[in-house]
């Protein structure tokens, strides 16, 4: 995943000279997770280059630069610490072509490492995606795996608009199922390891059914896809497991069509339960699904408290939470 990610930064400095990245550490280091490492040698420190302690300013000048015509890729360290940014990515670059009536635009991609799964403890790990799915202007994106996060990134980057691109830090070196007992799984092993080395884009808007069922269709992105798949594995349910990819805008034709197939709906994610954005996706699926459901919706998420350090595996929903709430709505 980090290779996959480097490799669409790589490509996009190398076909637009307009590209420049920027962050804390980024430049000479290579970002925190080494996801930048080497970008800066190969295309100089006037495209790839370090930025203050200061999301807010780093997130101004990106509006700045997105207005002049530049094509900034900004890197927030850690997705808890974009909250000081959001003043500027919320009310300036997801605005900026609705109040200047189309003569500005602002074509930014901010990258964020988010979830669990590292013992980050409550400022490393939280999932904040819900904040700007509500948001109009923006668009949300969390890959799953190393293929779609490179081509998804390039979609970002080509794209006129703010695109917020989380990155769930716990995938990064490979494929987690939510056991955390076992030994860690490369993502050489995975199919959707192998990624072309040059251009190619995954559209965003789009989700991917990534495993096939009839008994019950499982909402998720990021590392819960990987989840879901073991759950359904090792429960022995026919679940057919859907992988959202962009969160916003949302693809509902496939959300809808599987619903009305299976007649039964799980929404799993990491995030914090109220008014995360499964209480969206079980709205709309109640909205366009209603008479197709077979029982009531059924919700598995994170707890309503700080990401825990010593707890971190009891907040964390793994296959078991995600396996009982299939059962519950098989039952239901």
């Amino acid at each position: 995943m980090v290779q996959a990610l480097n490799s669409a930064m790589d490509v996009m400095l190398a076909r637009n000279p307009d590209v420049v990245i920027f962050g804390e550490d980024v430049g000479f280091y290579g970002g925190v997770f080494r996801v930048t490492e080497g970008l800066q040698k190969k295309h100089g420190d006037h495209r790839v280059f370090d930025a203050p302690i200061a999301e807010g300013g780093m997130l101004g000048a990106a509006v700045g630069m997105g207005a002049y015509g530049l094509r900034p890729i900004v890197e927030i360290q850690f997705a808890d610490y974009i909250y000081p940014a959001t003043d500027q990515l919320i009310s300036e670059a997801a605005r900026l072509r609705y109040r200047s009536g189309g003569e500005f635009w602002a074509p930014i991609t901010v990258r964020a490492p988010c979830g669990g799964g590292i013992f980050g403890g409550q400022t490393h790990s939280q999932s904040v995606e819900a904040i700007f799915t509500h948001v109009c202007g923006l668009k949300t994106v969390i890959p799953s795996n190393p293929y779609d996060a490179k081509g998804l990134l390039i979609s970002a980057v080509e794209d006129d608009d703010p695109v917020v691109f989380f990155e769930p830090k716990r995938l990064y070196n490979g494929p987690f199922d939510g056991h955390p007992d076992r030994p860690s799984v490369p993502w050489t092993q995975h199919p959707q390891s192998e990624v072309p080395e040059g251009y190619y884009s995954v559209p965003l808007g789009k989700a991917a059914v990534v495993r096939p069922g009839d008994a019950v269709t499982v909402l998720a992105y990021g590392t819960m896809v990987h989840v879901a798949l073991a759950a359904a594995e090792e429960a022995g349910i026919d679940a057919e497991v859907i992988d959202l990819r962009t969160l916003l805008p949302l693809d509902i034709d496939t959300v809808v069509d599987s619903v009305k197939k299976t007649g039964r709906c799980v929404v799993a994610h990491e995030a914090t339960r109220t008014c995360g954005y499964g209480a969206e996706l079980t709205a709309l699926v109640q909205e366009y699904c209603f008479y197709h459901l077979e029982a009531p919706i059924v919700r598995v998420t994170g707890w309503d408290t700080p990401y825990p350090h010593i707890f971190e595996w009891e907040y964390f929903p793994g296959p078991q939470r995600v396996a009982d709430g299939m059962r519950r709505a098989l039952e239901g």
